[in-house]
């Protein structure tokens, strides 16, 4: 059967522009011609890759480059694995996204990791992740109707080390592929996705200062994540950068009595992918629009290496430093344990206004026993109209080492 993949892809694009629609008229609504005039979000390919896959770092506000260890630290900052207190660890999240708009589309990650050799000093870990955009319909052009359900997915396998009690770095390698679900056949092509390869590079420091009669925890981390190659679909006509994204932050913990501790944490994110020349951008003399050097602009960005383009990201803005600055959105976050076994989480995540104004609050909490850890988080938009507003997330972790442990005490 031959699809019209003109008329798919548009339906299937509209999963997509539906959600960021409802943003940008939220961030019209606000202010006049000059905000709508100054609204320049960054452009990337496979946008599922920056979902927050689980429960925990998602009610901090999208929190993670030096928090406390955890199974899902692959996504967050996978040098932490080193210093995980357990030796192994599986997890499994789900989450229902853009409800708001549709029920069918959503994010499952599975993740894990292993301490290997002797010292307990390094760590193996991996993750897979599936984006499902639901099922789409497509008229054919013989008139029969089917129905495709396209996708994106991602496969990553990482090491981490420490390299001196305090500091660990870790090393990420990730397959990536994306099948908007179309075929294509009617031009003499059956190809139905896009590849891409990416790399990430992280570190992680902790310390342990003592503040009056209590030992605290202060942390620091960094991650650049998914450096790699583009990703195309129209035989590489019209490629698309990854979201390369460079995550900064710190943490720090505190005992509040016996069994009760309060951790802070902030971190700051920027995509590190060059700004798609706008059209607005490029006047002649008279102050006329100048179609040609636009062209040559967008041919310019269209043909830049991912690497160059990382370099690029911190100076090419067309409202120069200001809107750099704009770039860099935060993320603060708080997380309560009572004994590492009941946890409450809050926390704020901000994007400029000019820049997609994904601005939500997140709330969560955990409970755990014995082997097993279950999470759940919940957030809430600041502005109704945001299709992100009332997103919920379920994350079950398996500890290895209490697993073993229980199967130990039976025999």
């Amino acid at each position: 059967m031959k699809s019209n993949p003109i008329c798919l892809l548009h339906k299937i694009s509209l999963r997509f522009k539906a959600a960021a629609l409802l943003v940008v008229a939220a961030v019209f609504s606000m202010s006049a011609d000059d905000l709508k005039q100054e609204f320049n979000p960054v452009e990337t390919g496979v946008t599922s890759l920056s979902i927050a896959p689980d429960a925990r770092g998602a009610s901090m506000g999208d929190l993670g480059a030096a928090t406390d260890p955890d199974v899902n630290s692959q996504y967050w900052n996978p040098s932490k694995y080193a210093f995980a207190y357990s030796q192994a660890a599986v997890s499994l999240s789900y989450t229902p996204w853009l409800r708001k708009l549709v029920n069918d589309i959503f994010l499952a990650n599975l993740a894990g990791y292993w301490k290997i050799g002797s010292g307990d000093n390094q760590a193996v870990s991996a993750s897979l992740r599936y984006f499902s955009l639901g099922e789409v319909t497509s008229n054919g052009i013989d008139g029969v109707t089917s129905s495709l359900n396209p996708y994106e997915m991602a496969f990553d396998v990482g090491y981490s080390r420490k390299l001196s009690e305090k500091f660990s770095m870790g090393i990420v390698f990730r397959y990536i592929y994306s099948d908007l679900g179309y075929n294509t056949s009617d031009v003499g092509d059956n190809s139905t996705g896009a590849s891409a390869f990416s790399a990430d590079i992280s570190g992680y420091f902790t310390t342990y200062p003592i503040i009056g009669q209590n030992e605290c925890q202060w942390s620091w981390g960094w991650h650049i994540s998914n450096i790699g190659s583009k990703v195309a679909y129209d035989n590489g006509n019209n490629p698309a950068f990854l979201p390369t994204n460079l995550r900064l932050g710190t943490s720090f913990m505190f005992p509040l009595a016996d069994y009760h501790t309060l951790a802070i944490g902030l971190d700051f994110n920027k995509l590190l992918v060059p700004t798609r020349p706008r059209q607005q951008d490029y006047t002649d003399a008279d102050g006329q629009e100048d179609l040609a050097a636009y062209q040559r602009a967008l041919q310019d960005w269209q043909d830049m290496s991912p690497i160059t383009g990382i370099f690029k990201s911190f100076s090419d803005a067309p409202g120069g430093m200001k809107e750099e600055l704009r770039e860099i959105s935060y993320s603060l976050g708080a997380e309560y344990s009572y004994n590492q076994q009941f946890f409450v989480r809050a926390g704020y995540y901000h994007e400029s206004q000019y820049k997609g104004n994904r601005q939500y609050f997140g709330f969560g909490a955990g409970f755990a026993l014995n082997i097993v850890r279950l999470d759940a988080s919940y957030m809430l938009a600041t502005a109704q109209t945001s299709p992100l507003d009332q997103t919920l997330r379920f994350t079950l972790t398996f500890d290895m080492d209490g697993l073993k442990d229980l199967f130990g005490r039976r025999r």
